[in-house]
């Protein structure tokens, strides 16, 4: 589960780093989005990557829900549901022109007991921004909303959390928002742990808390 993220660098470096134009002008500045907040995603369109802000989180409506009741936003798509006729991200998973690259400088897990949970940020060594892999789709709750793929976490990573974002290589990016569902299905795959810096802080799990403070150095996974 992914709930957290955070982009250090400027919108402009975002979107020069991925080649991307930007066809709407945005108040969003980059920094931290949780679950459910507004974040940057670069998908592609007549031929043209595009860098956009958009809504973390599909809108999903229970059975049990009152009609009246506010959709639960699902801002995680497992990898084992990407293919289910009968799940939610099929639809989006097959259709080429719905995934997306979501740039971040890292994302961040839940460490310790409640309520005293801290924040661990993991980076990724070889890409100052990365690109994790996506959806999105339009919705009538929030306008344009995206998702992130997730897999099982490397071995290496399971005491902090037993799930990771997909890191796509960037050679792997225009693979992801042009290929088939087959050849798509095949980038849907742990990054190398070796590769994972992650760096521990005493930074309280809440939104609005203060800047982090390190309580060990970064290191390798």
């Amino acid at each position: 589960m992914c709930n957290l993220v955070t982009l250090n660098c400027s919108t402009d470096e975002v979107a020069s780093h991925f080649k991307a134009r930007r066809p709407k002008p945005t108040n969003a500045s980059t920094g931290e989005v949780w679950k459910g907040g507004t974040g940057f995603v670069v998908r592609e369109s007549g031929g043209q990557r595009m860098i956009e802000t958009m809504t973390w989180g599909f809108p999903k409506r229970l059975k049990t829900m009152k009609p009246t009741s506010k959709p639960l936003k699902v801002n995680n798509a497992r990898d084992d549901h990407l293919r289910n006729p009968y799940g939610m991200w099929r639809e989006w998973f097959v259709q080429p022109g719905k995934r997306c690259l979501i740039p971040i400088s890292a994302f961040a897990e839940a460490v310790g007991e409640s309520p005293n949970m801290t924040r661990a940020w993991i980076s990724v060594a070889d890409q100052p921004i990365a690109a994790c892999a996506g959806f999105w789709r339009p919705t009538d709750e929030w306008g344009d909303s995206y998702t992130m793929v997730m897999v099982d976490a490397v071995p290496e990573m399971i005491e902090i959390h037993d799930r990771m974002p997909v890191i796509l290589h960037a050679a792997e990016w225009d693979r992801w928002l042009h290929a088939e569902a087959d050849e798509a299905m095949e980038l849907v795959t742990q990054y190398p742990a070796d590769r994972l810096v992650v760096q521990h802080t005493n930074e309280r799990w809440s939104m609005g808390s203060s800047k982090p403070k390190p309580t060990e150095g970064p290191r390798l996974i």
